[in-house]
Parts: structure tokens; sequence; C-alpha cells
């Protein structure tokens, strides 16, 4: 039962390393990170020289490279040669102890350094369940390293074209014309399925000043789930919402979540600004939702509903969006923590008209999103 979760979290724990080596200047890619991942996974991490020689194979590209990425091995999972400890020693500032708030960092009488492995891993946990707008600089350096291990499935529909399936209805026409083909003698029956193809996925997300605190970990997410589309285009819309509404799609769609992020900064004329979600759904829906891309998609929203217009014509647009849309999710960071409840007029005003409700203050929230959106 403990294995899949031991195996996340060493990956949350090489992701931290690999976020500490990026510091160092090493420039450590999504898909040297994810090569990476892979390759220890075959060595073993228990193998502290070949997961030493994983990483040098995998996210070095020049001498330079592999100086600094076996300095920051020594310290990110200790210097002796018996196993990877996971721990870096000392004080050093990127070290998974240093993840733990002072109030949870000597555990309930556990002793870290008897399972260093585990200890680092839970402080990877723990950041997982952390309000990302508390995190100071280093901890949100480490959490943009784990945002690479969101699994991130876009949502299937089915098609009115139907293909041969092994299993499924009867393809009459296709059994037939076999069985033709062998002089009339009957052949095995051939069967056909509807064929999938991935929902449309279209991101709303608001960077309004009451949300600066969550923009950089959404627009994150944003990232994320636009790289599950692959190269097919049109699959993940993303904008923006504040004073007004800004289309980011072609620039997150840039490999590198860095690079993506900065450029999509480019183009955001309003951030930390004020709110007027009603206009900017409005805007939305008549400029590009009701002419289609709304129509059958499942839509997200991050905002936390503070709504400096009107609340009736926010209300109105989220229940126009609703009836184009095949699901419409509504992510409030403040959704999942102690006392809060929904009495600000623009949630009021818009939760008749949303499938599902949900938190999105941490990493963990946003894995849950994830998983409502694969089955939406």
């Amino acid at each position: 039962m403990s294995t899949p979760l031991l195996v996340r979290d060493a990956d949350e724990v090489l992701l931290g390393f690999t976020t500490a080596l990026r510091a160092a200047g090493v420039a450590v890619t999504q898909d040297r990170t994810r090569t990476y991942l892979d390759a220890v996974a075959l060595v073993g991490i228990a193998d502290r020289d070949a997961t030493r020689t994983a990483g040098r194979a995998t996210l070095c590209a020049t001498p330079e490279d592999v100086e600094r990425h076996d300095r920051v091995f020594d310290e990110w999972f200790g210097r002796d040669n018996t196993a990877p400890t996971l721990r870096p020693r000392g004080a050093q500032p990127r070290t998974g102890v240093g993840l733990l708030p002072d109030d949870q960092g000597d555990g309930a009488g556990a002793d870290p350094d008897d399972d260093p492995v585990r200890a680092a891993a839970s402080a990877a946990e723990v950041l997982r369940h952390r309000d990302v707008a508390t995190l100071d600089a280093t901890e949100r350096a480490l959490l943009a390293g784990m945002f690479a291990s969101l699994r991130v499935r876009l949502p299937r529909r089915a098609t009115a074209r139907r293909t041969p399936r092994r299993r499924g209805d009867v393809d009459a026409s296709r059994t037939l014309r076999a069985s033709l083909r062998r002089m009339g003698e009957p052949d095995r029956i051939r069967y056909r399925r509807r064929a999938t193809r991935n929902r449309r996925v279209v991101l709303l997300v608001d960077v309004s000043g009451s949300m600066s605190g969550y923009a950089d970990a959404l627009l994150r997410l944003a990232h994320r789930i636009s790289a599950a589309s692959g190269s097919a285009a049109g699959e993940v819309e993303v904008f923006t919402l504040g004073t007004r509404l800004t289309r980011i799609t072609r620039p997150l769609r840039l490999r590198d979540p860095d690079r993506a992020l900065a450029a999509a900064g480019e183009v955001v004329p309003d951030w930390s600004g004020g709110t007027r979600l009603g206009e900017t759904l409005q805007a939305f829906l008549d400029r590009h939702g009701q002419r289609g891309m709304a129509r059958g998609a499942a839509v997200v929203v991050f905002s936390d509903g503070w709504e400096r217009g009107e609340p009736r014509l926010l209300g109105e647009q989220v229940a126009r969006l609703h009836r184009l849309a095949h699901t419409v999710v509504w992510v409030n960071p403040h959704r999942g923590k102690d006392g809060y409840a929904p009495v600000q007029q623009g949630i009021v005003a818009v939760l008749p008209h949303v499938d599902h409700f949900l938190a999105g203050h941490s990493l963990a929230t946003f894995a849950e999103l994830t998983e409502v959106l694969a089955d939406a």
C-alpha cells in the first residue's frame, strides 16, 4: 500500500534537487528533469553512485555543469558514500528540512536522522499542502520544480466516428465483407466503437490584486495543463481576467515553464489591478466562447470572486457560460481554508451556475483539480 506513496515522494525530493541545481546555474529543462526521474527509477535511488551518474548523464551538458552537479549533489544528498541520504548536511538554504515550518520541523517525536529519506519526503509532502501565498522565495522555487509531478490527463469525449475495436458494437458491414472475401465462408465477427478525442479545456485565471499571491502558481498549473495537450493546437486555451481579458495561450506553449511565465507576463497589462469579472467574462463569451471555444468545453475559472463590478452581471455571464460549456469548475484559493464561507457577493452569484466548487491554494489541491478535470 505504501509503495506508490514512496515513489511519488522520492520524485518530489529529486525534483527539489533539480531545482537546486537550476539555482546553481545548470540549465535544467523539463525534458531533462523527466529523463532524470526515469533514469533514477531504473537504477534505483538506493544506489548512490548510479543516482549521481544518472544526474551527470541526463542533467549536464558541459564539464562545468558536471562540477556544479557534483557539488549540489553532495550538498543535497549528503557526502557519505553509503547510500543517498536525500538531505543535505549543514544549514544550507535549499534543504528538505528547511521546507518544514518551525512548528512542524520536529515532527511527532520522530528523529529525522533515523531515516533521512523519509524526512526529506515528509518535508516535500508538507510543502505540497502549504498555502502557496505564504511561501518565501526559496520555497516557491522548490514548489515550482514539484509541478512536474502533477499527473494531468485531459478529459475525453466521444466523437460521431466509429472505429474498429476488439470489443463494442457488432460491425455488420465489415463482418459481411470479410465473409464475402472468403467466398461466403463465416469469418470472425468484427466490432466497432465510437472514437474519442480530447475535450477542449479553457482556463480563465484571475490576476487581480486579491489573487496576486496565487497568480504565479496558477499560471504554472495552467502551463502544466497546456503541456498535457502536446503539440495539438486549440485543446487548451488560457486567458487572464482582471480589468480586461488577455489571451496567453501562445506564450504558455513554450516548453520551459519559467520562459513561458515570463512571456505571459509581457502580454498581460493588468497584473494586480482591479477586478471586473462580469465584464471580462462577457468579453470572453462575446469574442471567443459564443463562437465555439466554450461549446462543449471543460471551463475552469480561478478566482476568489471578489468583484468590484455588478455581481448580477457576473452571475448572468457565468449562467451563460454554463449553458455553453460541458462543465464549469470554479477554483477559489480560499475554499479550503478554515473558517471560509462563500458569502462574497460574487461567489454567491456564481455558485448556482457551476458544476464544481474547489479549493486551489496548494499543490495538493491542484492535484485534486486535475483529477476532477480528467473526469469532466
